[in-house]
């Protein structure tokens, strides 16, 4: 990746398949290429025996390299080895998952040994901004806010729109439409100037562009397996050829009505053919096309709206380009379907806007996000011994609530206690994630003097990135205090003063109106006396824990650097060689005698035959050592070379100089002689000037 000035703000579109880094910068937002200059990057990390690849890197060694390169590790963030989902994502993933402690892992062989490492691991390698906070913190990233990918499509949609609806008039509807390589997801999104409100937002897990390409590769499968005899199924590499050869064939099937399938050698040195049509493409995923509808009603149903009530429906993500994908949409709203966002690089310069806007350094237009909860919350206690009629549990932000949002959670206690927060509907939640959020322990409890509770008050918030946490507690206790009583107007009298009544009338009042008791009445109002100390234990990793980990990325990333320093030593060592023996019958031909030539050239040649030979994999220092002794052997010759360049360049200089100075000195005579011949000329015109001047005298008068 680029390196970002300190001031820049980036965000990451973290996808199953790439990955998108945008940044706010130069008075707009620009997506940064990588290291081949693409704008986006494989979500892929790979592990070999002297390093690890990340990015292209892995991409360019995954054939070669299946077991151990890692994908989809946005799926697999927060899941447990026995979740469905994870089950779900091996057959895409070529490397093989294992159980850590509760979280999914990936085993992988790494600097020649078998090696261990969980999602959030694999994450925080890959240097990216994810919805765990504590693997963008191993990753060494600054988490600014953490956004769902339709609202940031949703902000940089609006953000340019000068014709948005004023804040008394009607909003603009927009259905953001999202299809990437694993998810679909639909938000219902209202518009007003300087603001936008998301309503409802609904997702199918499971559709996406991988879908259909799993399509084309079951069809495939039978073909080689009936036509060639090759199954793929039994065969690692035979299969990911297959998948790529797949996922060519759909984009091809996008602008055209039949698409060729070639694929070398796949199995047994035997070459494999096929030919698709578009007609064929959408009999295979005709099971994909009868969900599209179903989370778009959802959606509409969530934000109590009918289609008509939709204004304009925005299309994105890399698996939307399916014609008959986009023809179902459209034929479900009735409506014209737009593309005006980059449907790749969407999302990613959406948040980028988000990250201007909560950076000091941008001035940005004002816009309001209003983003919303997907799942609801609940809290649960157990009972006092003292309130027997005590309800256990409270739904306390439900589906919908708006993001932040922050409750004030009261009870009667005579002694510490405990709450748990946790999901209200398991069955909502993909997958089996666990619906448990975190414990929360409340000290400092006790009976007053009167053996009577304590009113306690707990601050329960979910904040901008949709993460909840109580965030503090206090204590309060009831005091009686006086309240003035305001006297309401009598029936038939004028709440205003009576504007008509003249000053004189004023001046006859009297000071006893003044001096008469105002009525009061005592009531009870809770006043904040104490906080309370609160204890949190929730699903994230422990600070040491997170620590070690921090340590371990740290080593692995020296552990890399030192291999890419070695590897550019030996390049280094490789280019000295061939560069210094054509030099040797070119430049410094006439500057070495026979015998150096003949005693260098031996030693470049046993130097290129060790380099490919032992000296293919050995430490930088040996590398940096060998050059070290070919310099110093070629050292006088290229002193010697020096010398005679140096001299040219001085003989040269030497040239240029004598010529400035015989132009100057020759301008300079031509100068002096212009001066002469324009000096005699004005001594002339002097003179007959003086001639013919008349004297005058004293008295003014020319004389006669």
């Amino acid at each position: 990746m680029l390196p970002l000035h300190q001031t820049a703000t980036a965000r990451v579109d973290f996808g199953t398949l790439k990955t998108v880094i945008a940044v706010a910068r130069n008075r707009g937002v620009d997506v940064i290429c990588n290291e081949v200059s693409n704008r986006a990057t494989p979500s892929l990390v790979g592990f070999g025996p002297k390093s690890r690849y990340l990015g292209e890197t892995a991409k360019t060694q995954e054939m070669s390299n299946l077991k151990n390169t890692v994908g989809s590790l946005k799926r697999l963030a927060g899941r447990s080895f026995n979740d469905p989902d994870t089950q779900i994502e091996q057959t895409h993933i070529t490397a093989p998952l294992v159980d850590m402690n509760g979280q999914v892992g990936a085993e992988v062989n790494y600097l020649g040994k078998k090696e261990k490492f969980t999602n959030t691991q694999l994450i925080g390698m890959y240097l990216s901004k994810i919805k765990q906070t504590t693997a963008a913190e191993i990753a060494g990233l600054k988490l600014l806010r953490l956004m769902n990918d339709t609202t940031a499509a949703a902000l940089g949609w609006g953000i340019t729109k000068l014709d948005l609806p004023a804040p008394e008039e009607a909003p603009r509807r927009v259905a953001f439409i999202d299809i990437g390589h694993s998810n679909y997801t639909c938000s219902i999104i209202e518009f007003k100037k300087g603001e936008l409100a998301v309503k409802a937002t609904t997702y199918d897990r499971h559709f996406g562009g991988r879908d259909f390409d799993k399509a084309i590769v079951d069809h495939l499968q039978k073909e080689f397996k009936g036509k060639y005899g090759c199954d793929i199924n039994t065969h690692p590499r035979a299969y990911a050829r297959t998948v790529a050869a797949a996922e060519k064939c759909k984009k091809i099937l996008s602008a055209n009505q039949q698409s060729p399938v070639n694929v070398e050698s796949l199995m047994n040195d035997i070459d494999v053919s096929a030919m698709i049509t578009r007609q064929e493409f959408e009999a295979m995923v005709e099971p994909l096309l009868a969900r599209v509808h179903v989370p778009l009603e959802q959606a509409l149903a969530d934000a109590k709206l009918t289609k008509d009530d939709i204004d304009v429906i925005e299309i994105l993500g890399g698996g939307s380009r399916v014609p008959a994908l986009k023809e179902r949409i459209q034929e479900f709203f009735g409506k014209t379907l737009s593309f005006t966002l980059n449907q790749d690089e969407a999302v990613a310069r959406g948040c980028a806007f988000s990250c201007a806007i909560l950076s000091p350094v941008f001035r940005v237009r004002d816009f309001t996000v209003q983003d919303i909860m997907s799942y609801p919350v609940e809290f649960a206690w157990e009972k006092a011994a003292d309130i027997p009629d005590e309800e256990t549990s409270l739904t306390v932000f439900n589906r919908g609530n708006v993001l932040p949002s922050t409750k004030i959670l009261t009870f009667y206690r005579k002694q510490p206690f405990d709450l748990e927060a946790r999901y209200v509907k398991p069955e909502l939640l993909p997958g089996k994630i666990n619906p448990w959020i975190g414990r929360f322990s409340v000290k400092g409890v006790q009976a007053d003097g009167k053996d009577d509770f304590m009113i306690c008050k707990l601050k329960a918030r979910v904040n901008i990135h949709g993460v909840l946490n109580v965030e503090s507690g206090y204590y309060v206790e009831d005091q009686e205090v006086e309240e003035e009583i305001k006297e309401e107007p009598k029936d038939g009298e004028k709440k205003d003063p009576d504007l008509t009544k003249t000053f004189s009338d004023k001046a006859m009042e009297t000071d006893n109106k003044d001096d008469a008791p105002k009525k009061t009445r005592k009531v009870k109002k809770q006043v904040r006396k104490g906080d309370l100390p609160i204890s949190t234990g929730t699903a994230s990793l422990p600070e040491s824990t997170k620590i070690a980990l921090f340590e371990k990325e740290n080593a692995m990333v020296m552990e890399d650097k030192l291999v890419a320093d070695t590897e550019e030593k030996k390049n280094e060592l490789e280019t000295y060689i061939y560069d210094l023996r054509n030099k040797l019958d070119d430049q410094y031909a006439e500057l070495a005698t026979e015998e150096e030539k003949t005693k260098i050239k031996e030693k470049l040649e046993a130097s290129e035959d060790w380099l490919y030979d032992e000296g293919d994999d050995t430490t930088k220092a040996v590398y940096i050592a060998k050059i070290d002794e070919l310099r110093a052997m070629a050292g006088p010759i290229m002193q010697r070379h020096f010398e005679k360049v140096e001299a040219e360049r001085q003989a040269v200089q030497a040239k240029i100089d004598a010529e400035k100075e015989a132009k100057r000195a020759a301008e300079e005579e031509a100068r002096k002689a212009e001066k002469a011949a324009n000096g005699g000329k004005d001594e002339e015109m002097t003179d007959a000037a003086g001639e013919a001047k008349p004297d005058v005298d004293e008295t003014g008068e020319a004389s006669k």
